[in-house]
């Protein structure tokens, strides 16, 4: 059920983020080996809403939680390529079951490395158990020859998705030793579609998620300015901003969805272009999948609530200075709250 028309229902969002950190519906069991993703959009929502107090109590356990999931180098250090962190314990070999098969298939997954060291900025957590070293080889190891990136170690689909969480975990881990930039930035030119707009590869559709994910890697690396023509530069602003019906679409000819007033949001930020984006229609499809029952918002109106939409809604209004809703580091996509944490951290580290 979509709330009122201007009313955001702050408290109802809180809720529904607690919620995911404590009880989901049995829908969800599909994703539980995607469960450090879900922490995190329940995490860096209730950041962007100012209520990480709801989970003080329980900041040291999720701490403990997020670090048992780290794959660490064995002793002569032949499992280096499978370092990095799990989606969840379901992936985990049991101690009764470890042989050397199923071990090869317990490795760290490029995702769920960026959203586990993410959930633990955002929890103040130091790093400090994070073996930056042991993560940052087994990533250089994912990278392919066309510098892209694969998921696992065992070999996946590889696109622009896994680019990016490769240039955040770089970033945070304030290391580039774990890429080959100039590799990947080549990958992310080749990857501009005709209409200017970024597909998941070369010569595949631009769309709007892959286009954040390469403008953000870009910004990340300190890329962005080099990278494209001032012709291609503006291909990329038009087809950004084309992408406003009311909300934002991923695509030409496809519906809005609330993902994307984050997704090419966020990008239209990176280059300089939200201010000619149409703030008011934007909120006015927010407040069009908010959900006034159980909080959250749902990939369109009167459907039901997820944590993905309910997460990048948030971003969503975070981008447009939505009153009570801390503002965002958006190519990071956490709160700039947390990126100043680890802006702090990285000063300790050279000093």
């Amino acid at each position: 059920m979509a709330g009122e028309k201007d009313d955001f229902l702050k408290l109802k969002h809180i809720k529904f983020f607690e919620r995911c950190l404590q009880v989901l519906p049995g829908r969800y069991s599909s994703l539980d080996t995607n469960r450090m993703t879900i922490a995190f959009f329940a995490l860096s929502g209730l950041d962007l809403l100012n209520a990480l107090d709801k989970v003080e109590k329980d900041k040291d356990r999720i701490i403990q939680w997020i670090y048992s999931l780290q794959i660490l180098p064995n002793e002569d250090g032949s499992n280096i390529c499978q370092c990095g962190f799990r989606g969840s314990s379901t992936n985990a070999v049991k101690d009764s079951q470890k042989t050397e098969d199923k071990l090869r298939l317990d490795s760290g997954h490029i995702a769920m490395t960026y959203t586990a060291i993410a959930s633990l900025l955002i929890l103040g957590d130091d790093l400090d158990r994070v073996n930056k070293s042991a993560v940052l080889q087994a990533l250089s190891q994912l990278q392919q020859g066309d510098g892209s990136f694969c998921c696992v170690p065992e070999g996946s689909e590889n696109d622009m998705r896994f680019v990016y969480c490769a240039a955040c975990i770089c970033y945070m881990l304030n290391d580039w030793s774990g890429m080959d930039v100039e590799k990947a930035v080549h990958f992310i030119q080749k990857s501009q579609s005709y209409e200017g707009g970024i597909g998941q590869g070369p010569g595949l559709e631009a769309h709007g998620g892959s286009t954040f994910c390469a403008i953000a890697a870009l910004v990340l690396m300190n890329k962005l300015e080099t990278s494209f023509t001032p012709k291609q530069y503006k291909r990329l602003q038009r087809w950004c901003i084309s992408r406003q019906q009311s909300g934002f679409q991923g695509r030409p000819n496809k519906p809005t969805d609330t993902c994307y007033s984050f997704w090419v949001g966020a990008t239209l930020k990176l280059i300089d272009t939200y201010q000619l984006s149409n703030v008011e229609c934007n909120r006015g499809f927010l407040m069009e999948t908010q959900d006034a029952i159980t909080g959250g918002f749902s990939k369109w109106p009167d459907h039901t609530p997820d944590a993905l939409h309910a997460y990048l809604g948030l971003g969503g209004l975070s981008l447009l200075g939505e009153e009570g809703v801390l503002p965002m580091h958006a190519a990071l996509n956490i709160s700039q709250r947390a990126s100043k944490h680890l802006n702090n951290l990285h000063s300790n580290w050279k000093n």
